[in-house]
């Protein structure tokens, strides 16, 4: 299908529940204050808006077993799932507006077989027994390829939800992996283009990565977390991140990912409205997002 023929479901998934303070339940709100459903329609596509899920701000706890709430991260990522089948099923690209990192897990769950470019500014390949936050959501690509709590690990029909050869991460931190990381990193043969390698060459690094993930997968995902940019130039992100990318480069290496007949659908995290108060950045953002999905070129 090509861009202009796309059938855009949106969803909005207003949860922090797997994050480290309240912020990111607000990002839908945001994203359609800024009128990103209005742009991707005057863009020519077919959009409908599915409202969002039932609200799941974060709340102060003590971890369980190296998580924190962890009930409500799953029952969150369950909706989820449950949604992105649907939006699926009936022949639509979903377009899945969070809230924390944690939703793709649900997103993959109810998407069947597929790959995933996680762009992000981190590997999320912590584990709950080695981290002293207890932060569900930096350690969402861990339990994506079948590691960490059985509870997210398991939520699909099938463990892992994906395959070390089915990941592209894409746009990472180099600095922010420890020793352990890495080894993980590189014992799985993860495809891995951290930020200073994408600065360089977004879009020639995109379509490697693209060209790498379609010759192994039917269709695949777009995980895009907002902390990939440098937040000295776009705070809008829940996490900083100072070795990111400009919006440039994001916009550069996102089009690529959208432009493949086999990308199957887009989630956003991570943003933060009390970053943003008069909204500028999330509309920049959402011009972006706009371009990528209908293909116009950002």
């Amino acid at each position: 299908m090509t861009e202009q023929g796309r059938r855009v479901s949106i969803l909005g998934v207003p949860s922090s529940a797997g994050s480290h303070n309240t912020g990111q339940e607000k990002a839908p709100a945001a994203w359609r204050a800024a009128g990103l459903a209005d742009g991707l329609r005057r863009a020519g596509l077919d959009v409908e808006d599915r409202g969002d899920l039932p609200a799941a701000p974060f709340r102060p706890g003590a971890p369980v077993d190296g998580l924190r709430d962890v009930e409500r991260v799953v029952t969150v990522a369950r909706q989820v799932a449950g949604e992105v089948a649907a939006i699926r099923g009936d022949g639509r690209l979903p377009l899945v507006l969070g809230g924390d990192c944690t939703i793709t897990l649900g997103v993959l769950a109810g998407s069947g077989e597929a790959g995933l470019v996680y762009f992000d500014g981190d590997a999320d390949l912590g584990l709950p027994e080695h981290s002293d936050s207890a932060v569900a959501d930096t350690m969402g690509m861990t339990h994506l390829l079948g590691g960490g709590s059985p509870r997210l690990a398991g939520l699909g029909s099938r463990c892992p939800l994906l395959r070390p050869e089915q990941v592209v991460l894409f746009g990472f931190d180099p600095a922010e992996l420890d020793t352990r990381q890495w080894t993980e990193l590189v014992s799985r043969h993860l495809y891995a283009d951290p930020a200073p390698a994408v600065r360089a060459d977004p879009a020639g690094r995109a379509r490697a990565a693209r060209a790498y993930l379609e010759r192994r997968a039917g269709t695949y995902l777009v995980h895009l977390d907002v902390d990939v940019l440098h937040t000295g130039l776009f705070p809008l992100a829940n996490f900083p991140h100072f070795a990111g990318l400009t919006l440039d480069q994001v916009s550069a290496g996102l089009g690529e990912f959208t432009g493949s007949e086999k990308f199957g659908g887009l989630v956003i995290t991570e943003v933060n409205p009390d970053h943003d108060p008069d909204g500028q950045t999330i509309r920049a953002l959402a011009q972006v997002v706009t371009g990528a999905v209908a293909g116009l070129g950002g």
